[in-house]
């Protein structure tokens, strides 16, 4: 990896860790994150997870039986604000796949209170937008990373 090129985060056991900065185009006129933004920290939190775990999107598009992702479920437990210059770290855990299901919890912290939490359910998917079972390499490469017990919170 070059010294330009973005990290990815960190792996501490099972939980993926990613920095986070928040800026003046992430507030509102308060200074105090606009709620839809967390959203996008999440998804980046999610994304950068598999790409650790060496899932491409890009790879899981080529091919005869591409695959995406669509959440199909989310829920938001915004317990304090995040403010613009706040240094922080989303937390992302992938728990268990189920049939073309993943389960999926995060958190957004500021030195390690957490602000916000997430439970997440996306769903793999064919480009038709139909539900479709995970490709054997996603399942693969995810292994490791699964909760046994389903909790890691």
């Amino acid at each position: 990896m070059s010294i330009d090129t973005p990290s990815t985060g960190r792996m501490e056991g099972r939980i993926h860790h990613l920095p986070v900065r928040i800026y003046y185009e992430d507030t509102d006129f308060s200074g105090v994150v606009y709620h839809a933004n967390y959203l996008r920290y999440f998804e980046r939190g999610r994304s950068d997870f598999l790409r650790y775990a060496g899932v491409r999107h890009a790879e899981l598009l080529e091919g005869d039986n591409p695959t995406a992702f669509a959440v199909n479920r989310i829920v938001l437990d915004f317990l304090k604000p995040a403010r613009i210059d706040d240094a922080l770290v989303v937390k992302t855990a992938y728990e268990t796949i189920k049939g073309p299901r993943l389960s999926i919890r995060q958190s957004l912290e500021r030195g390690g209170e957490i602000l916000v939490k997430a439970e997440v359910e996306a769903c793999c998917i064919a480009l038709t937008g139909r539900p479709k079972k995970p490709p054997a390499l996603l399942l693969e490469r995810l292994k490791p990373f699964l909760e046994p017990s389903g909790s890691s919170f």
